[in-house]
C-alpha cells in the first residue's frame, strides 16, 4: 500500500513537471531561453563607444570600435561591419578585439546586444532577434551612405548576420561555425530528452533565422571559419549551411579546433588573406 502511495505520489510530481514545462513553451519561455539565453553581468567595454538603435519602439544597445586603421585622425572609415556575437553573450565583451582584427583596413564596427541582454530591452524572445538586427543595419546604413557595409558573426550570431543579409545588401560575410538552429535541435539535441525538449524548442525557431534557407539567398562573397572538434555544432551541422550558401565563399578549416577556440596562426594568416579578398571585392583599396 504504502509502495503504491509512493509511485502515485512520484507519477503526480512527474506529471506537474511535464504540465509546467508544456506550459513554458506554451508561452515560449524555455525555448527561447534555451536557443538565445540573455546576460546582465558587469562588462569593462573598453574604448567601444554605446549607441542606442530603434526597432518597434524598443532600444536596441549597440556597442561601437574602429580598427586601427580608422582611429588615426581625419581618417574616417572606408567600410562597416556588422558584428553577432554567441548566445548568452555581450557584443561589449568582443567589440573591440574584433576590430582589431581589420588592422589597417579603416573600418566601424557595430555590434548589438540580443533582446533582454545587456541594455537591450526584452522581452528574451527569438522573434526580435531579426527585427533588431534590421533596425541596427537600417541604423548604419543611414550613417554610411554608400560605403560597404560587412558581416561579422560566430556561432548563433551567424543566424542573425545570414537573415540580414538575406534581406538587406552586404559587401561579404564572416561566418565562424554556422548552425542550422532546427536541424541542429533536432538531430543533435534531441536524443537525451527524447524530443520532449528539442521538439517544441525547434517550432519556437522563427523561419527568419533559418540559415539554411538565408544562406542560399545570399549572393556577397563569405568566408567560413569551421572548427573540425566542435562539439557544441558538430562540423556536420556546419556543412548545411556552407552546402547551402550561393554566394562565392572560401574556407578556414581548423581541424583540431573547438566552438570556442581561437584561431590557429595558420587561420589567422588566412584570415587576413580573405579580408583582403572581402576588401578588393567591395571595390576598396
Amino acid at each position: 500500500m504504502n509502495l503504491r502511495i509512493r509511485r502515485n505520489s512520484a507519477s503526480a510530481v512527474l506529471h506537474t513537471i511535464v504540465a509546467a514545462f508544456i506550459a513554458s513553451f506554451a508561452c515560449g519561455c524555455v525555448g527561447n531561453a534555451l536557443v538565445l539565453g540573455s546576460n546582465h553581468e558587469k562588462i569593462d567595454p573598453g574604448k567601444a563607444q554605446r549607441r542606442i538603435v530603434h526597432a518597434d519602439g524598443r532600444a536596441v544597445e549597440c556597442w561601437v570600435a574602429r580598427s586601427p586603421g580608422a582611429t588615426e585622425p581625419g581618417q574616417p572609415p572606408a567600410a562597416f561591419v556588422l558584428v553577432f556575437i554567441g548566445k548568452g553573450d555581450r557584443a561589449d565583451r568582443w567589440i573591440s578585439a574584433m576590430a582589431a582584427t581589420w588592422g589597417a583596413k579603416p573600418v566601424e564596427l557595430w555590434g548589438m546586444n540580443y533582446p533582454g541582454s545587456g541594455g537591450t530591452d526584452g522581452p528574451t524572445e527569438l522573434v526580435r532577434v531579426t527585427p533588431d538586427a534590421l533596425a541596427t543595419y537600417d541604423a548604419v546604413r543611414r550613417i554610411a551612405g554608400h560605403r560597404p557595409i560587412f558581416v561579422q558573426a560566430g556561432s548563433f550570431g551567424t543566424t542573425a548576420g545570414l537573415a540580414v543579409a538575406a534581406r538587406r545588401p552586404v559587401a561579404g560575410l564572416i561566418l565562424q561555425n554556422p548552425p542550422p538552429l532546427r536541424e541542429l535541435l533536432l538531430g543533435y539535441y534531441g536524443w537525451w530528452n527524447l524530443w520532449l525538449l528539442a521538439g517544441p524548442t525547434s517550432q519556437q525557431i522563427p523561419p527568419e533565422l533559418d540559415s539554411i534557407a538565408n544562406a542560399a539567398n545570399v549572393h556577397s562573397p563569405a568566408i567560413f571559419i569551421l572548427a573540425g572538434n566542435d562539439v557544441v555544432i558538430p562540423p556536420y551541422y556546419h556543412e548545411l549551411v556552407v552546402s547551402a550558401y550561393a554566394g562565392p565563399k572560401r574556407r578556414i578549416d581548423i581541424p583540431g579546433g573547438g566552438h570556442d577556440g581561437g584561431l590557429t596562426r595558420e587561420a589567422a594568416a588566412e584570415l587576413a588573406k580573405g579580408i583582403d579578398w572581402l576588401w578588393k571585392g567591395a571595390g576598396l583599396h
